[in-house]
């Protein structure tokens, strides 16, 4: 009879688990081994008969090698195994959306930093959250293999329904194309915040997109937003970075990714980033000139962390309002190079509090002492504060404080 399998197995495996099944004309036969199964032998072999009920299956031999694994990526490992062995036998197993998991989001929300999880890792997933990120990407992309993009997008779905990322927007990064296109159908109904866009070359692509999660939504009866983050990675995607950026009105956010673009520039990526300041400085600007955020790149070197610092501060300088990171370690240099100085935030409260005090007389000019301020300059202030509120740097009650 035929077999699949799915999951990792081995002793350096943690919170995972490897299934395989196997159909045949006896009765259902499931042999467990697992770590903790004193404690959940019967309830893992609960979850499993169960599943393979939903599926129609009543005769199989199923062998599991479980690591602590949830229910959840339980469930979708079994259902990624039975979609290889048969994919006209496989039923989505969709385990309870928990309330903790549907929070919404904001256009115009804080994205200084956002940490990339491999889609098909669920140890990485569990406590993601408690690091204090401003959005968690679930990569379906460049760090899931070819060959288990399948089991991913399971995984994420599954995760996108249970796990929660405590505030964290929710991002997922989809594939290029067709693979990208079924990524969509399999998270989109799970209330996804934020959709990257990898390796965007024209504005197609983003209303292409666009186009298939409205149709998702509609069929499924969502009527919230999913915003767009479109990532620049080569030399025609800087080229159009602003028709891009301004492709649809879901668009929040403009990042680059220097890996690819150097490589398709025909250059190594350099910590200096002498051959990448043209490239960040034309996303910049497009991302400014479309009304969205700039996004920066991701910081390779986890170890080094005043490397990272230097580069957000030089991110900073050049107009970005967030990066990318790889590892926890790097969110709180990332959200402290961000963070305003001393001086910049007493500038900024003085100047909010001038501005809110003229609305109050019905003046239509702000004025700080003898200076005009312009309303490019207010809205600078009140980013300021908000980024200052954001470090704790500022108690949210600054104002009551200060009239008090």
């Amino acid at each position: 009879m035929a077999r699949a399998e799915a999951g990792r197995r081995g002793a350096d495996v943690r919170s995972d688990c490897w299934i395989s099944v196997e159909i045949t004309n006896r009765s259902l036969a499931i042999e467990i081994k697992s770590k903790v199964t004193t404690l959940y032998e019967d309830s893992i072999r609960e979850l499993v008969t169960d599943g393979l009920k939903k599926m129609g299956i009543a005769h199989a031999r199923v062998e599991i090698e479980d690591q602590g694994a949830l229910p959840f990526v339980i469930m979708a490992r079994l259902e990624t195994a039975v979609a290889r062995l048969s994919p006209d036998l496989a039923k989505p197993l969709l385990p309870e959306m928990l309330p903790e998991c549907t929070y919404p989001t904001t256009r115009d929300r804080m994205r200084r930093s956002r940490l990339y999880l491999p889609g098909n890792e669920p140890k990485f997933m569990l406590n993601a959250g408690i690091h204090e990120p401003d959005g968690i990407i679930l990569d379906l992309e460049d760090s899931v293999h070819p060959d288990e993009k399948d089991a991913a997008r399971i995984l994420v779905r599954n995760a996108l329904r249970q796990v929660d990322f405590m505030g964290a927007e929710r991002m997922v990064r989809i594939n290029q194309g067709e693979l990208g296109s079924i990524d969509l159908e399999y998270v989109i109904p799970h209330n996804v915040h934020v959709v990257l866009i990898p390796k965007c070359e024209d504005a197609e692509q983003v209303r292409e997109v666009d186009r298939k999660i409205r149709a998702i939504q509609s069929g499924s009866g969502i009527d919230q937003v999913c915003y767009l983050m479109p990532i620049i990675e080569s030399a025609r995607g800087v080229i159009k970075a602003f028709e891009i950026a301004s492709a649809s009105p879901n668009v929040v956010a403009l990042t680059i990714g220097l890996e690819d673009y150097t490589a398709d520039i025909g250059t190594r990526r350099t910590k200096e980033g002498r051959e990448s300041f043209w490239a960040r400085s034309q996303v910049v600007n497009a991302a400014r000139a479309a009304r969205v955020q700039p996004i920066d790149t991701v910081f390779s070197d986890v170890r080094d962390m005043e490397g990272l610092r230097q580069s957000v501060l030089e991110a900073k300088s050049l107009g970005f309002e967030g990066k990318g990171c790889i590892h926890p370690r790097q969110i709180r240099v990332i959200h402290e190079a961000f963070a305003p100085s001393d001086a910049e935030v007493e500038k900024a409260k003085r100047i909010v509090l001038a501005f809110e005090e003229a609305q109050a007389k019905g003046l239509g000019v702000v004025a700080l002492g003898n200076k005009m301020i312009d309303p490019p300059v207010v809205k600078r202030a009140l980013h300021t504060v908000e980024l200052a509120i954001a470090a704790g740097k500022l108690p949210e009650n600054w104002r009551e404080q200060h009239e008090g």
